[in-house]
């Protein structure tokens, strides 16, 4: 499984930190919880999930005390039930319960992200069509959900501007149509970056095709709220000589349909914009 590096996740989590907080501290910690007192608690899941950002909870702990003693029991990636105790942690209980809130928001958030994601993976299983997800992020997360999104087992499209060309209806609509579009695009495209232009119809789809012979077709074809009919034929036109990405009008009880036309990809902006916060607690112990 892929794991995120300390230093992508610790900037959020000390900013969500700071946030919280505020400018005096934890007033509440202070009033009624003695200085050097100890607490022992676990975070344990109220519903069944897919775990993702287990270390937003290690980073959060010892952002407040260092010497904070942590056992993860899950790594990112793993399935779990109702009741699973996914970490289980003893520090200075004024820290503790100074970075409680921090430690669940990002967790929740982010296994939410990936138990929907697999929702998503396990409805298309058995056929060849990939789930992916979109730049449609929450500002400030787009790491830590993208790596969530890769927990549950779909696949990162771009992270941002500057990694991939994805010409979108507006930008064929100022370039004066698909075809050109395309040919700016891989005149500008350095060697390693893939283009991709997005079609609402069959003629844009022909029209992108048409450049394949002469080597100038984009890499990936983005077929965007196409009728399933539209998308069966899309794919008998291409020939397999593009990636074709299915995009819109997606979610659990159409992803399945979707799938069986034969598509490469399914984009999927409901797994970061969407996905319910997963219920985690924490119980002292």
């Amino acid at each position: 499984m892929r794991t995120l590096p300390d230093l992508m996740i610790e900037p959020v989590v000390r900013l969500a930190l700071a946030e919280d907080l505020g400018r005096a501290g934890d007033m509440t910690a202070m009033a009624c919880i003695p200085q050097g007192a100890r607490m022992r608690a676990a975070f344990a899941a109220r519903k069944a999930g897919v775990l993702a950002g287990i270390n937003c909870v290690r980073l959060a702990v010892r952002a407040m005390d260092p010497a904070a003693s942590i056992d993860l029991r899950l790594r990112d990636g793993d399935a779990f039930e109702a009741g699973a105790v996914l970490a289980e942690v003893e520090a200075d209980a004024r820290a503790f319960l100074s970075a409680e809130r921090t430690a669940l928001n990002l967790l929740g958030r982010l296994s939410g992200v990936a138990t929907l994601t697999r929702a998503y993976v396990d409805a298309v299983r058995g056929t060849k069509a990939r789930i992916a997800d979109t730049r449609k992020t929450t500002p400030g997360l787009r790491a830590l959900e993208k790596h969530a999104v890769a927990c549950g087992g779909g696949i990162n499209h771009r992270f941002g501007l500057d990694d991939a060309i994805l010409i979108k209806d507006n930008h064929v609509a100022v370039c004066g149509g698909v075809g050109e579009a395309v040919r700016r695009a891989r005149a500008f495209a350095p060697h390693l970056m893939k283009v991709e232009v997005e079609v609402d119809g069959l003629d844009q789809l022909d029209e992108a095709l048409a450049l394949i012979p002469e080597g100038a077709g984009p890499d990936v074809i983005m077929l965007d709220n196409f009728a399933l009919d539209d998308l069966r034929e899309a794919v008998r036109r291409a020939e397999g000589r593009v990636v074709l990405e299915a995009s819109g009008g997606v979610d659990l009880s159409t992803v399945r349909g979707i799938a069986e036309t034969g598509v490469d990809v399914i984009s999927v902006g409901a797994l970061t914009h969407s996905a319910p916060v997963l219920d985690i607690g924490l119980d002292a112990l």
